[in-house]
């Protein structure tokens, strides 16, 4: 989209293709680069719009990013639901299905570093300079999906009530964000743990 032709969406789904192109140009750019490099500017660039103009969409940088980390959890679940339902063996054993689960919980893990990117940056850069409501709107939206990460967990785990499936869900995703922290140090970084 070129800034000199630019013309106001004026339908709704004109509107939903220029988020979307928001979007989808902010995922390229998190596969050249970390969270912490995608600037608004850059972003505004990429897309082909005034910053101001991305501004009607998405009310931050950060607004943009919290949007592709739902995109990318869906992505996950919808990978992880298939990974259990082929890996684990419903007629196994506790300890069975409970490596079963923690083999396929990694392996859709490994397939998904965009989503594991934006977990790792979320509570420490991602909910800053977003308001009110758009904090509130996203933790709403990250609880569904813990809810639906926990309740995966019960349908191959059943002997695990439903806190504990919460919590679990609750401690792999943060793990998640921590570990790949730790495996991809900055390029400043001495070296790997």
């Amino acid at each position: 989209m070129d800034v000199s032709t630019f013309q106001r969406a004026r339908s709704a789904e004109q509107r939903a293709q220029r988020s979307q192109a928001i979007l989808d140009t902010a995922r390229e750019m998190l596969a050249e680069m970390p969270v912490a490099e995608v600037t608004l500017n850059e972003l505004s660039r990429r897309v082909g719009l005034a910053k101001s103009n991305v501004l009607h969409y998405f009310e931050s940088r950060e607004a943009v990013l919290l949007e592709l980390v739902h995109a990318e959890t869906k992505a996950w679940l919808d990978d992880l639901t298939s990974e259990l339902g082929n890996s684990v063996n419903a007629g196994g054993d506790v300890t069975a299905r409970t490596e079963q689960v923690a083999r396929a919980l990694a392996a859709s893990l490994d397939r998904h570093p965009l989503f594991c990117e934006l977990i790792s940056a979320q509570a420490a850069v991602l909910e800053r300079n977003i308001s009110t409501a758009t904090a509130i709107t996203f933790k709403r939206t990250l609880n569904a999906d813990l809810a639906r990460l926990a309740n995966l967990v019960t349908t191959a785990i059943s002997e695990l009530d439903t806190r504990e499936a919460s919590v679990f869900a609750t401690a792999a995703v943060i793990m998640a964000g921590a570990l790949w922290l730790h495996m991809r140090p900055s390029p400043n970084s001495p070296g790997r743990l």
